[in-house]
């Protein structure tokens, strides 16, 4: 068993996480949750680039040729306001990969330009729910799923600034659990803003000068096709790319592990094996991770990673690109859970790895 390290994690760092993860950063409409990324990013780098779409960037040695990525996504998944009904209630259409299976009886926020519209998703009482002719109940649906928030005909929710196109989010911050659990919404993917930021403190902190360019990207847009990291890795063009982001943790019920494999949340990030994945790079982590005597998990996928990975890979005529996950359990729920010894080794195998790796490493399979 890998001896138990001193906490990389200061007071002002985690502070930082839970007010982070508290802060809505809805797909699309990031901007509040960069700010603050930025502002605690600042003191640690040399310079910032922003794009049209917001996805924000902190560069240490902006001047060196060779670019290095570290990665991680800013925004979460939410709701739009779609239709609004003559008494009054909310129908919503999604943005990004919300699961409406856990939308009844949550509380959210309605984004409006007057501010934060409270309101909760309703469900009929078990007494009174209409069911189906073989008596089986009504399951939630995104076109049967609706937000009450308190107004009680169309007018009503237009004078509290409600309109189509408002955004909703769920109202769930960050709590610790027992053993070192942190919950939020949100854990995907803000932990991983999160770390990168760590990591780039680590780095000025101890006084490590890299030889190369290091740009710690936080992408917008990745909960709707990568879209942030598209953009963004066209305007760096980085000689290489360490994306971070969520794993399943695949020990909890109704998950196969003979389809999903064997994550656990505790046991280290999760370093994947996929055609998007460099073999060059993947195999420098996964010994780095050996050599540091970090604990790490091992994970395959068919086809694409389904992450900013693939946005990454197959940039550019090609960027050598890797994929370090950290395990959470509840993905796309409220309450999605984290490990803290997981965060703490993920931050030191992304940092490890920039210290093992130089312009003259050879990427080249041929």
């Amino acid at each position: 068993m890998a001896k138990k390290q001193k906490s990389i994690l200061t007071k002002d760092s985690l502070a930082f996480l839970k007010n982070y993860l508290n802060n809505p950063s809805p797909t699309g409409f990031e901007k509040e949750g960069q700010k603050l990324w930025l502002q605690y990013l600042k003191p640690y780098i040399d310079d910032t680039i922003v794009d049209p779409y917001g996805s924000a960037v902190g560069v240490i040695n902006p001047e060196a040729a060779f670019k290095v990525v570290i990665e991680a996504h800013a925004d979460e998944i939410s709701w739009f306001v779609n239709y609004v009904s003559p008494e009054g209630l909310i129908y919503v259409i999604r943005n990004g990969g919300s699961d409406q299976a856990i939308a009844p009886s949550m509380r959210v926020n309605i984004h409006t330009e007057k501010g934060i519209v409270k309101a909760v998703f309703g469900w009929p009482a078990i007494h009174t729910r209409l069911r189906s002719a073989e008596g089986k109940d009504p399951q939630p649906k995104v076109d049967n799923i609706f937000i009450d928030c308190g107004a009680r005909n169309r007018k009503e929710v237009e004078e509290l600034g409600i309109h189509v196109g408002c955004v909703v989010t769920f109202d769930a911050n960050f709590e610790e659990l027992a053993y070192d659990n942190y919950v939020c919404r949100a854990m995907d993917n803000r932990v991983g803003g999160f770390m990168i930021a760590e990591v780039a403190r680590l780095l000025k902190e101890n006084k490590q000068r890299l030889p190369f360019g290091l740009y710690i990207v936080n992408a917008v847009q990745e909960e709707v096709g990568l879209r942030g990291a598209e953009m963004i890795a066209k305007r760096i063009k980085p000689n290489v790319a360490i994306i971070t982001d969520v794993t399943h943790d695949t020990t909890t019920p109704m998950i196969n592990k003979n389809i999903e494999g064997e994550i656990k949340c505790g046991n280290g990030p999760s370093i994947t094996y996929g055609p998007a994945v460099h073999n060059i790079l993947r195999d420098l982590i996964i010994k780095t991770a050996k050599k540091e005597n970090i604990p790490h998990q091992l994970h395959a996928v068919s086809r694409s990673t389904g992450t900013d990975t693939d946005a990454f890979a197959y940039s550019n005529d090609g960027t050598p690109s890797a994929l370090i996950s950290i395990p959470l359990r509840y993905m796309h729920t409220t309450v999605e859970m984290i490990k803290k010894d997981d965060i703490e080794n993920t931050i030191r195998l992304i940092y490890e790895t920039l210290l093992n790796m130089t312009p003259k490493t050879n990427f080249q399979y041929l």
